[in-house]
Protein backbone atom coordinates (compact mmCIF):
# COMPACT_ATOMS: atom_id res chain seq x y z
CA UNK A 1 0.00 0.00 0.00
CA UNK A 2 1.11 3.53 -0.75
CA UNK A 3 0.20 4.69 2.78
CA UNK A 4 2.91 2.68 4.50
CA UNK A 5 5.79 3.29 2.08
CA UNK A 6 7.98 4.53 4.98
CA UNK A 7 7.97 1.00 6.41
CA UNK A 8 9.45 -0.33 3.16
CA UNK A 9 11.36 2.54 1.60
CA UNK A 10 13.38 0.48 -0.88
CA UNK A 11 10.60 -1.95 -1.80
CA UNK A 12 8.17 0.93 -2.33
CA UNK A 13 10.77 2.70 -4.52
CA UNK A 14 11.28 -0.45 -6.58
CA UNK A 15 7.48 -0.71 -7.02
CA UNK A 16 7.17 2.98 -7.97
CA UNK A 17 5.16 3.72 -4.80
CA UNK A 18 7.63 5.82 -2.80
CA UNK A 19 6.49 9.46 -3.22
CA UNK A 20 9.84 10.81 -1.96
CA UNK A 21 11.78 9.42 -4.94
CA UNK A 22 13.38 12.15 -6.99
CA UNK A 23 15.16 10.00 -9.57
CA UNK A 24 16.26 6.43 -10.22
CA UNK A 25 20.06 6.43 -10.41
CA UNK A 26 22.50 3.68 -11.41
CA UNK A 27 22.69 1.86 -8.07
CA UNK A 28 19.90 3.43 -6.08
CA UNK A 29 17.17 5.97 -5.66
CA UNK A 30 17.65 9.66 -4.89
CA UNK A 31 14.92 10.66 -2.43
CA UNK A 32 14.09 13.91 -0.70
CA UNK A 33 14.23 13.67 3.08
CA UNK A 34 11.16 13.32 5.30
CA UNK A 35 12.26 16.40 7.23
CA UNK A 36 13.46 19.64 5.72
CA UNK A 37 14.76 21.75 8.62
CA UNK A 38 17.90 21.94 6.46
CA UNK A 39 16.27 22.55 3.06
CA UNK A 40 17.44 20.12 0.43
CA UNK A 41 18.19 17.21 2.78
CA UNK A 42 18.17 14.10 0.63
CA UNK A 43 18.96 10.41 0.91
CA UNK A 44 20.37 7.88 -1.52
CA UNK A 45 18.73 4.46 -1.06
CA UNK A 46 20.41 1.35 -2.42
CA UNK A 47 18.24 -0.48 -4.97
CA UNK A 48 18.62 -3.96 -3.46
CA UNK A 49 16.60 -5.00 -0.40
CA UNK A 50 19.32 -7.43 0.71
CA UNK A 51 22.16 -4.90 0.94
CA UNK A 52 22.85 -3.76 4.49
CA UNK A 53 26.27 -2.16 4.11
CA UNK A 54 28.52 -0.78 1.41
CA UNK A 55 30.79 -3.83 1.65
CA UNK A 56 27.84 -6.08 0.68
CA UNK A 57 28.03 -4.73 -2.86
CA UNK A 58 30.45 -6.11 -5.45
CA UNK A 59 33.18 -3.56 -6.25
CA UNK A 60 31.55 -2.25 -9.47
CA UNK A 61 28.16 -1.74 -7.78
CA UNK A 62 29.90 -0.15 -4.80
CA UNK A 63 31.57 2.36 -7.10
CA UNK A 64 28.21 3.03 -8.79
CA UNK A 65 26.56 3.68 -5.43
CA UNK A 66 29.35 6.06 -4.40
CA UNK A 67 29.11 7.81 -7.79
CA UNK A 68 25.34 8.19 -7.27
CA UNK A 69 26.03 9.64 -3.81
CA UNK A 70 28.45 12.11 -5.39
CA UNK A 71 25.90 13.15 -8.04
CA UNK A 72 23.11 13.63 -5.51
CA UNK A 73 25.48 15.60 -3.27
CA UNK A 74 26.51 17.84 -6.15
CA UNK A 75 22.89 18.40 -7.18
CA UNK A 76 21.91 19.38 -3.62
CA UNK A 77 24.96 21.64 -3.40
CA UNK A 78 24.20 23.46 -6.65
CA UNK A 79 20.54 23.96 -5.75
CA UNK A 80 21.34 25.07 -2.20
CA UNK A 81 23.93 27.56 -3.45
CA UNK A 82 21.39 29.07 -5.87
CA UNK A 83 18.52 29.19 -3.37
CA UNK A 84 20.30 30.39 -0.22
CA UNK A 85 23.24 32.81 -0.01
CA UNK A 86 24.04 31.38 3.44
CA UNK A 87 24.80 27.93 2.00
CA UNK A 88 28.15 26.61 3.34
CA UNK A 89 28.67 23.00 2.27
CA UNK A 90 27.17 19.54 1.87
CA UNK A 91 27.88 16.72 4.31
CA UNK A 92 27.75 13.16 2.94
CA UNK A 93 27.22 10.36 5.46
CA UNK A 94 26.81 6.60 5.29
CA UNK A 95 25.83 5.59 8.80
CA UNK A 96 23.37 2.71 9.09
CA UNK A 97 22.91 2.74 12.84
CA UNK A 98 19.11 2.94 12.72
CA UNK A 99 17.95 1.55 9.37
CA UNK A 100 19.29 -1.86 8.37
CA UNK A 101 19.77 -1.06 4.68
CA UNK A 102 22.48 0.81 2.82
CA UNK A 103 21.71 4.48 2.42
CA UNK A 104 23.60 7.77 2.35
CA UNK A 105 22.49 11.07 3.88
CA UNK A 106 23.06 14.30 1.94
CA UNK A 107 22.89 17.26 4.35
CA UNK A 108 23.22 20.84 3.12
CA UNK A 109 24.64 23.10 5.81
CA UNK A 110 23.99 26.84 6.17
CA UNK A 111 25.44 29.87 7.92
CA UNK A 112 22.09 30.62 9.58
CA UNK A 113 22.14 27.42 11.62
CA UNK A 114 22.26 27.92 15.41
CA UNK A 115 25.76 28.79 16.61
CA UNK A 116 26.03 25.72 18.82
CA UNK A 117 25.04 23.39 15.97
CA UNK A 118 26.48 24.86 12.77
CA UNK A 119 29.79 23.04 13.16
CA UNK A 120 28.38 19.88 14.71
CA UNK A 121 26.75 16.73 13.27
CA UNK A 122 23.12 17.18 12.23
CA UNK A 123 22.16 14.38 14.61
CA UNK A 124 22.69 16.76 17.55
CA UNK A 125 19.75 18.97 16.50
CA UNK A 126 16.94 18.93 19.09
CA UNK A 127 14.23 16.30 18.67
CA UNK A 128 11.60 18.92 17.78
CA UNK A 129 13.40 19.66 14.49
CA UNK A 130 12.83 16.04 13.49
CA UNK A 131 9.19 15.86 14.60
CA UNK A 132 7.73 19.38 14.19
CA UNK A 133 5.17 19.44 11.37
CA UNK A 134 6.57 22.75 10.06
CA UNK A 135 9.69 20.83 8.94
CA UNK A 136 7.85 17.80 7.52
CA UNK A 137 8.17 17.18 3.79
CA UNK A 138 5.11 18.56 2.02
CA UNK A 139 3.82 20.39 -1.05
CA UNK A 140 5.65 23.55 0.04
CA UNK A 141 8.86 21.71 -0.89
CA UNK A 142 7.78 21.02 -4.49
CA UNK A 143 9.93 23.85 -5.97
CA UNK A 144 12.98 22.58 -4.06
CA UNK A 145 12.24 19.03 -5.12
CA UNK A 146 11.89 20.07 -8.77
CA UNK A 147 15.15 22.02 -8.63
CA UNK A 148 17.04 18.96 -7.32
CA UNK A 149 15.43 16.71 -9.93
CA UNK A 150 16.37 19.14 -12.70
CA UNK A 151 19.94 19.39 -11.41
CA UNK A 152 20.23 15.59 -11.26
CA UNK A 153 19.00 15.39 -14.86
CA UNK A 154 21.55 18.02 -15.91
CA UNK A 155 24.44 16.31 -14.12
CA UNK A 156 23.54 12.93 -15.57
CA UNK A 157 23.40 14.39 -19.08
CA UNK A 158 26.92 15.84 -18.87
CA UNK A 159 28.63 12.86 -17.21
Amino acid sequence: MVGDWRMDRIGSALRGENPAVLRRLDAGFAVIGDVQFLPGYSVLLVDDLNVERLSDLPRARRMSFLSDMDQLGEAVERVSRRMDAAFRRVNLEILGNTDGFLHAHIWPRFGWEPTGLVGKPVWLYPRDRWTDEQFALGPQHDPLRKAIEDELDHLRSVH
